[in-house]
This record gives C-alpha cells, sequence and structure tokens, in this order.
C-alpha cells in the first residue's frame, strides 16, 4: 500500500524550535516524531510513502539519506521525497506527491503533525464496505470550533462540511482528523499544479457532485501536536501510557513511571518521567513530569517539571524549568526562570537570573490562524 504524508509546512506555531527543525523532525519523547508516523504506516502494511516537501526539504533528505526508513520490528517503508515549486495547498500537494508514486491506486494520505492509534485497516475495510471515492477518518473533540466538523449520515456518508463553526453551534464533535483513503479519481478530480485545498475545495466539490465520500468516526487516541500546548500533551500522554506502556522504542521502566534509556538511572526523578541516555541530574536538582533527551545536565538546586528539554540542554545550577520546551543544545543560566509554554530555541542562551514567559496574546486579538 501506498501514502503520502503531508510534511511542508513551516511549524509557525512551534518557532522557534522551527526555524531550523521542521515540525515532522521534532522529537516526541524522544523519537522523531515522522519516525513515529512511518512506523505507524509500517505496522498497517504501507511500505512506500511519498512525502510531500515545502519547508527545508533537505532537513528530510538528511535525516533519511538513504531513501528509507526501517522501524524497530524490521518492516521497511521506502521514501520518495516531493518538493513542491511553489505551495500548492493540501490537494495540490497531495496529487503532486502521488504522482512522484507513479501509481494508479488507491493510496492513504496523512498530516505530518498528527499523531493517532487509528486502526488503519479498518478504514481501508470501511473504505472498501462502501465503496468509497474517498473516507475521511473521524476524531472526537471536546471542543470543535478550531476544526472543520463533518456530520454524516448514518452509514456514514457525509453530509455537510462546516468549516470552524462558532462555539456551541457545532453539528458534531467530530472532525476531519486528517487521514484519508483516496481513489484514483478524486486524483483526477484535482487540477495539476494548482494551488487547492482537499478540506474547503475537493471533498465539499465531491459532495456537491454526488461522489462517494464517507467519513469513519473512531475513538482512537488522536493529537495535532503543532501548538506549544498540545506538544507538551502529547509527552504528557505518551508518558501516561495512552499510546502504549513504554513511551519510546528501548527504554525500560527503572521503577513506575521512571523510563530509562541507556545504563545509569539518575536520582532526583518523580514519576513519570523519561530520561534519554547519558544524562546527569546533579546533587538535590529534581526532575518530575517531563521528558529529557540525551546528554542533558541539570545542575544542583535546578528544577524541571512538566516540561520537554531536548538533547545536550544544560540547565545550570537553581534554575526552574516548569510547563515548557527547550531546544537542542539550549543553556539556563543559573537561577533563571522558564515557565507557562515558553519555547527556548536550539543553542539559545537564557542569562543567569532571566526569567522567560510565554507572552499573552491581548483578550480582543483574533485567534491565531494555523501555518
Amino acid at each position: 500500500m501506498k501514502a503520502v504524508v503531508l510534511v511542508g509546512g513551516e511549524g509557525t506555531r512551534l518557532r522557534p524550535l522551527t526555524f531550523t527543525t521542521p515540525k515532522p523532525l521534532l522529537p516526541v519523547a524522544n523519537q522523531v516524531f515522522l519516525e513515529r508516523q512511518l512506523s505507524w504506516l509500517a505496522a498497517h502494511g504501507v511500505d512506500e510513502v511519498a512525502l510531500s516537501l515545502g519547508y527545508l526539504p533537505d532537513a528530510f533528505r538528511a535525516r533519511f539519506p538513504e531513501g528509507r526508513f526501517v522501524d524497530g520490528a524490521n518492516r521497511e517503508v521506502r521514501l520518495v521525497y516531493a518538493v513542491e515549486p511553489v505551495p500548492l495547498g493540501t490537494a495540490g500537494a497531495v496529487r503532486f506527491a502521488a504522482e512522484h508514486l507513479g501509481v494508479g491506486e488507491r493510496i492513504v494520505v496523512c498530516n505530518g503533525d498528527v499523531l493517532t492509534g487509528l486502526d488503519l485497516g479498518a478504514l481501508v475495510s470501511f473504505h472498501d464496505g462502501r465503496q468509497a471515492e474517498a473516507t475521511i477518518h473521524l476524531a472526537r473533540v471536546d471542543d470543535p470550533s478550531a476544526f472543520g466538523v463533518v456530520p454524516t449520515f448514518a452509514d456514514g456518508e457525509v453530509k455537510a462540511f462546516v468549516e470552524k463553526p462558532p462555539r456551541g453551534a457545532a453539528p458534531t464533535d467530530w472532525i476531519n482528523a486528517g487521514t484519508y483513503v483516496l481513489e484514483p479519481s478524486i486524483l483526477e478530480r484535482i487540477p495539476a499544479g494548482l494551488c487547492v485545498s482537499i478540506e474547503r475545495e475537493t471533498f465539499p466539490r465531491l459532495l456537491e457532485q454526488r461522489g462517494r465520500l464517507f467519513a469513519m468516526p473512531s475513538d482512537a487516541y488522536w493529537i495535532d501536536i503543532g501548538t506549544p500546548d498540545q506538544y507538551l500533551q502529547v509527552h504528557a500522554d505518551l508518558l501516561a501510557g495512552r499510546l502504549g506502556p513504554c513511551p519510546v522504542p528501548g527504554a525500560h521502566e527503572a521503577a513506575p513511571g521512571i523510563w530509562i534509556q541507556g545504563d545509569a538511572t539518575p536520582e532526583g526523578l518523580g514519576a513519570p518521567v523519561l530520561v534519554g541516555p547519558d544524562c546527569r541530574i546533579e546533587g538535590d536538582a529534581r526532575v518530575s513530569g517531563s521528558v529529557l533527551g540525551a546528554a542533558v545536565r541539570v545542575a544542583p538546586g535546578a528544577v524541571v517539571a512538566q516540561s520537554v528539554l531536548h538533547d545536550d540542554v544544560t540547565v545550570a545550577a537553581g534554575a526552574r524549568v516548569r510547563d515548557s520546551i527547550i531546544g537542542t543544545g539550549a543553556v539556563i543560566g543559573a537561577d533563571a526562570e522558564v515557565v507557562d509554554r515558553s519555547i527556548v530555541g536550539a543553542n539559545a542562551v537564557v542569562e543567569l537570573g532571566g526569567c522567560l514567559v510565554r507572552a499573552r496574546r491581548p483578550a480582543t486579538a483574533a485567534p491565531a490562524t494555523s501555518p
């Protein structure tokens, strides 16, 4: 089976991390996020994936220089790089990438910032059972006002698309979750070389033309990692075992909720926590509810709580990091404080005694749009 993964976005809501690293290549619980997606696809029989690229495409080639990925179960996925000459929108990108696969068969499409436990085989079976041209995975959310809502008939046929309905006015709390099964007839409906949205143009037009468009709801785990809140949430969910007991392949549980990569188990850990290899938690430092990448140093008297620290981060003596994300190689100076969903970019320095708090948007400002 073939798939297209949309990984071309700039990830603006996770800046400054994404100034240097595309969002799909950021680590999630110490594993590159895209590798988690590719493992999920491989587990469901996908053996060839076209990566729809736009932003920092060379970073993907550098990560997978041989054009392939092999997961922990030794399943191999061949990778094809489809670099858009100009932004083509979600539908245009799907068609462009699918052409690079060189096939005239159905494809699976998924967004490069969504982690899910969806049974992809069940979605394909649902699609086949209804002889659909396109099938959409639906996820349930508490507040659908920020998403595209998809009401359906009893058999799953799509009734309508309601884009970002006012709070409390949505006809359903089931949203378009960004995974699709598409027949070649759908690709033929997308104009080549034009910027076209699959959510706002292709699917609604298919509905108007009485095409066979269906949607399957699933209560499987689903999250979009594209905001600081959600990026932190996915780590908390993985530590809580919502996608399986182990947050990352190869880690071992040294004590209940204490997950370790490598041989040594540092002192000063409070469950749940994941600690990468070669980390040092010194003196009376304390780390809890957090994920530390490889070779992180937390100096005496420092506190790290409900945070994500990428590789080679230093948290100096007496510093405090709470509810925040710290990029690779960053330094948090002595007695500094980083709190409240703040993001420190790769190799940045928060000076001794400094304080970093996430900026608040004025109450009257318009909501941020997705990148």
